[in-house]
This record gives C-alpha cells, structure tokens and sequence, in this order.
C-alpha cells in the first residue's frame, strides 16, 4: 500500500493564521501537520515524519538550509520539497483570507519540475585587457599570477613601459569581437609590438589590420562603447570604466573566478524543423531575430540552412525567442512551457476549489520580483489574499498561450512584475499583453483593458502592494475550464481561446488582430492561382497543403503561423496575409481554396498537370514565337505526359533541342570565287 506523503505548515511562532481545513485542498496527502516552531522546539516532528520514508513538503524557505541538512543526516532518501507561505500569503494584512491561496501555493509547489539540460563552458584563462591607460597596466599585474594575460593598448595616450616585461603589451584597436566565456575571438586593427627600445613612452612598431586575437576571458577597460550587445550578460566579458577603481576592483576580482569548467543553462529548446525563417533563400520570419538582445540568433543565411542558428553559449536566458516564436520552434527550457503550465492549472484550479475567488497572478522573477514581495511582507501590508504569486526564471519568456490559458483557468487578472527600467528582451511578453487585451476585447469579457492583463513596471515595493491592492475583485463571467495541460504551446493557445470563446458564447467569433500575430488566414486570388503548389512547398506548419490524387491547393486556418514564405513565393503573388484569431470550428477543418481537373495525356490518358495550366503554357508559347515550339508537332509534345513525350518526340524525328537553320559557313577563297562569279555574270 502507498503512503501518502506528507505536508508541515508552521505558525511561525504564532506570527500567521493558518486555515488547516483550507490548506488540506491542496495537499496530496490531505491535512497537513500544523506546527508553531518546526525548525527549532518541534524539529523532531519532523524527523519523526522522515522516519516514515515518504515524500514531505514544508511549507517554509527560510529554514531549508537546516531541514535540508537534517533529512541528510538522517539518511532520507525521499523528495523534500519546500514552498513559501509566509512572505507570499501569511504575512499580510489579509492572512486570515489566505486559506485557499497556501492551499494553491502548495499544490502548485508540488508539480514536479524536470531538470533543465546543461552547456558546459570551459576557460583556461587566456586573458585579454582592453585598455587605454596605466589602469589596464595595474589591472595586468594584479592578474598576472592567477592568469594568462595580454594587454591590447589602443595607444590614445602615452604610457610608461613596464620595467620588465611579465605580460604581453601590445597596440591595436578591437574592431569587433565574438564568442563567449572560453571562446572568444577579437579583430584587432592597427595591431603593432612595442619597440624594444622604447623610454619614457611606448613606442610601436609595424602596424598591420585584422590580426585575430582569442581568448578565454575578455576585459574592457577602454571605457568606450562595449563590444557586445547587452553586454552585461555575456558571460566571460568584463567591462569597468577604468576612471572608476571600485569598478575596476570588482572586475579584476570577478576575471579571477573564470577559470575551469562550469556549466550554465540551455534555456532554450530549438526545433529547426519547425523554424519559418526562410526557404529557397526567401527570407520570413523574423520575429525572433528582432528581439534578441545578446545576438545569440543569427539567420540560418549565414549557414545555408533554413533555419535561425541559436547558440546556447551566448543565450542569457530572456526568452524573447520563445515569447513570440509562432511556431514553437523556439520553446522555453527553464522550466518547459508545457509544465509551467500544469503549474499555474493547479495554482488556479485548487484556489478555487479551496473556496478562493477572482484571483489575481503576479509572476514575477526570483531576483527582482521575490525582493520585492519579501520587503512588502515584512515592511508593508503584503500581498492581498487573492493574488497568486508565480515565480518564473525570466517574466519575459512567456508566450500568449501562458496568457490565455491562465484566463480560462479563472484567472481574473493577470499582472507581470518588471523592473522600472526595462531590461533586455521584455518587447516581447509585452507584445504578448497587447494580444491578450485584444482577445479578451473581441470575445467582450468585461473589464478588458488593462484591468486583465498587464505589467507593473516598479522597484518599489510599496507601489506594488498598492497596484496590488486596487486591482479590481470582479471576476470572469464564467466558470474556470479544467483542460489539461498537455500539447505544444500553439495547441494550448488554440485551446485556451476556444475555452474562452465557450466561456463568453462565442463558438464563432473571428478576432481581428495587429500584425505580427501569430495566427490568421493566408487568402488566396483564386482568379489568378495557377495550382503551382509552390506554396505547399515551402510553408513550414501544412497550413498549405496539396491533394496527392487530383489538382488540389487546401488550406489549413489553425496551423498558419503569419510567416509569409507563401506570399514571398508564390510566383503569381495571389496570396496576402489577413491576422486574425478564428475560434470557429472551421478553423481546424481543412478547407478547399482551388481546384481544377487534372488534363488528360492525349495519347495514354493518364492524368498530369492541370488542363488550365497547359492551356495557358501553350497559348503563351504559340503568342511568343518561341524558337522551340514553332513546329505544331513540337507544341503538341505538352499535351503529352512524362512518359510519352520522349517515343513522340522520336517517332516524329523531333530534336526538341533543335533551333533554326544557320546560315552556311563561308571561307575567304567562298567570297573570293563568288565575287569572280558575280564579276563575270555582269561583264
């Protein structure tokens, strides 16, 4: 018989209410043990609990550390979870209400999470000092001993030479620079060696353009223009202005610890199979390229493949990519979409299966957004009882279907926690709020606007607890859906929005939305399709497909993603874009755009090509006098299919490849014999 496992929710010293019948909704194994002072007077309960070898969840973050320590001492081999509801929902003006909300926080601790996959970096310590003056010198010899390291000086001022050389000093401007910690590679222009003989100043030799310096580690004390995009957080990239020592200090302390192997995140799970960024060197999508802060995606041109590149060594982890990624080619990895969204189901569902209503989800990040709700919990009101606090790696990788999804699981506002300067990446998630309001605008959920869904952009923790607290406390006008969450992320958009479009009787709603959304209709002039199928040849979701068994072109409404490879291909340009969310069942049946009978091969009858289009070649043909085809005989060779062709061809003695009679070849002494002719003929 499996044993359940078991939950602890501590008082702390008596400093919050808890609701013991409320808070048994969300744990697997009903109640949960109460307690007053667990980690320290009733720490045997919980070694007590240990004993009975199943998994246990704590309901405290403060003390981890110590249960952690504890259940390893005593040999525990079971999961040990723990979950915040002090700071998060017990610490508040509103504690007493806070029953359902622990419940939710609990259950939704207890969706497992999968391990994220690793990229490992390794630096040797190969450094190269960006300077311009004594600093980057001083900076040298503070990092000789635990580095390799070469100063570039870019020689705008004099500099006294090193009594002896215990490093490379050289001159040169860095043009540009790639790569990350362990890998990278600076074009240096101007390059030249000091002179040997030089005195009271540097003196250089030769210059010489593009020479290719690499390195492990990457320290700019230039004080100019860094040599990356947010360089900030590329790692292995130092950057301090060398007028400013506490900056420098900190910078030489950080070069010291980029030594050996360490791994870091793949944040991003990439499918290029999926990717709609080109085809046929056609380029489409773009979405991801133009939110990148860091470079990390680069056009698969570059390549030759279809695809962007994603290098993982560069990603900082923003996941602007995998917010407005169309196709799910691009999906967050920390954690899975799919599996934050069982977490925020569950985060819904069992608050209001405690007895909550109208909640409110603030997701918010672990180094800005838990500061903030910390500070309000122990130096303001906290959180009200009815917002839900959601922590994610980056509030800027979620996708629209985190949005959507969120709303048809009863969520009554949804509110993302930025900082109040906006960092890289967050157009995004914006953009993806945009959407949202437009949705729930066009299905006339009342309280649309910013009222739904939005972001607070604060460092204040104050200003947070007050937006907080005057969100408004009417609810969706409908009951929550229960769908699970399984599926792509487009999958569960679509399901999302269908759940809502039922909520609001609006099985039939065809949302108009802005450009760049992920989702519409390709509308096709049918008048002047020629069936090509160039079109099904190039889109990369089988939104446009073809027939095998007749002249067919089909479309497909749910699965086109607004690339526009179709319209960039097709030949006839018939094809335009039209955005917009059609939540009609239609919308996933597939639809017949054109089709034509198939024309007849005049000598087998087998069916090739179609008979508008060979009409069409042949009239075209016969207009334009060309070469080949002025022969009846040779016209007549395309009304035939691929395997008579060639036996009527040969049969008539035809050389398709024949052009007209050239004039004869004449030599001097032909001239020379007609002009004697032509002299005697008129003598």
């Amino acid at each position: 018989m499996t044993r359940s496992p078991i939950t602890f929710a501590c008082t702390c010293e008596d400093t919050m209410p808890l609701d013991g019948r409320a808070i048994a909704r969300g744990c697997a194994g009903g109640a949960p043990r109460l307690a007053e002072q667990l980690c320290q007077s009733q720490l045997d309960r919980f070694l007590a609990a240990l004993a009975e070898d199943v998994p246990v969840t704590v309901a405290c973050t403060a003390q981890a550390p110590l249960f952690a320590e504890v259940a390893e001492d005593a040999g525990f081999a079971q999961p040990l979870d723990f979950v915040n509801i002090r700071e998060t929902a017990g610490w508040s003006a509103e504690a007493k209400a806070a029953g359902p909300k622990m419940a939710a926080l609990i259950a939704a601790a207890a969706v497992p999470m999968p391990a994220t996959p690793l990229v490992p970096l390794k630096s040797e310590g190969v450094t190269l000092i960006l300077g311009r003056d004594e600093a980057s010198l001083h900076a040298a010899e503070r990092l000789a001993g635990a580095l390799d390291v070469t100063v570039l000086l870019d020689g705008s001022a004099p500099i006294a030479p090193l009594r002896a050389a215990e490093f490379p000093v050289a001159r040169g401007h860095a043009r540009s620079a790639t790569g990350w910690l362990g890998a990278f590679e600076v074009v240096v222009d101007g390059h030249a060696m000091p002179r040997p003989s030089s005195r009271t100043a540097y003196e250089w030799g030769p210059r010489r353009d593009g020479t290719v310096s690499r390195c492990d580690v990457l320290l700019d004390l230039t004080g100019g223009a860094p040599l990356f995009p947010a360089a900030e957080v590329r790692q292995g990239y130092l950057r301090a202005d060398p007028a400013d020592a506490a900056a420098v200090e900190r910078a030489i302390g950080a070069a010291k610890d980029l030594v050996g192997e360490f791994d870091k995140p793949r944040f991003i799970d990439f499918d290029a199979g999926l990717c709609a960024h080109s085809r046929n060197k056609r380029v489409a999508c773009t979405r991801c390229l133009d939110l990148c802060p860091t470079g990390a995606i680069t056009p698969g041109a570059l390549t030759r493949r279809d695809s962007v590149v994603i290098s993982a060594e560069i990603c900082a982890g923003c996941g602007a990519c995998a917010a407005v990624c169309p196709t799910g080619a691009a999906s967050y990895a920390l954690p899975a979409s799919e599996n934050l969204l069982r977490r925020l189901r569950a985060l819904l569902l069992t608050y209001r299966e405690a007895g909550g209503e109208a909640p409110a989800v603030l997701v918010h990040d672990a180094e800005h957004g838990e500061a903030l709700i910390d500070a309000l919990a122990r130096h303001g009101s906290g959180l009200p009882a009815r917002v839900l606090p959601l922590r994610v790696n980056e509030v800027s990788q979620l996708d629209l279907a985190f949005l959507l999804a969120g709303f048809a699981w009863g969520a009554a506002q949804i509110r993302l926690l930025l900082r109040g300067r906006r960092a890289h990446g967050v157009e995004g998630v914006l953009r993806n709020l945009d959407f949202a309001t437009q949705i729930l605008s066009g299905l006339a959920v009342p309280e649309h606007g910013a009222a739904r869904a939005a972001a607070i952009e604060t460092d204040d923790p104050f200003t947070l607890g007050e937006q907080l607290a005057g969100l408004p406390r009417r609810g969706l006008p409908f009951p929550p859906a229960t769908f699970l969450a399984i599926g792509t992320p487009r999958e569960m958009l679509r399901q999302a929005g269908r759940a809502l479009a039922e909520g609001m009787n609006r099985r039939e709603a065809v949302l108009p939305m802005p450009a760049l959304a992920p989702f519409g209709q390709a509308k096709v002039d049918t008048a002047g399709c020629t069936l090509c199928l160039a079109c099904t040849m190039v889109c990369p979701t089988a939104a446009f497909t073809a027939n095998p068994e007749t002249p067919q072109l089909r479309f497909l409404e749910d699965a086109c993603v607004q690339c526009g490879l179709c319209a960039t291909t097709c030949p006839e340009k018939v094809i335009t874009l039209e955005p917009r969310l059609n939540l009609a069942p239609e919308a996933a049946r597939m639809q017949v755009v054109k089709q034509e009978d198939p024309f007849c091969c005049e000598r087998c009858a087998k069916p090739f090509g179609v008979k508008s289009q060979i009409d069409r070649v042949t009239r075209k043909l016969q207009e334009g006098g060309h070469w080949m085809f002025r022969d009846p005989k040779q016209l007549a060779l395309l009304r035939l299919c691929e395997d008579c062709r060639p036996f009527a061809a040969t049969d008539a003695a035809l050389d398709p490849y024949a052009g007209p009679d050239r004039p004869v070849a004449k030599t001097t002494e032909d001239w020379l014999r007609e002009a004697e002719r032509a002299k005697r003929e008129t003598s």
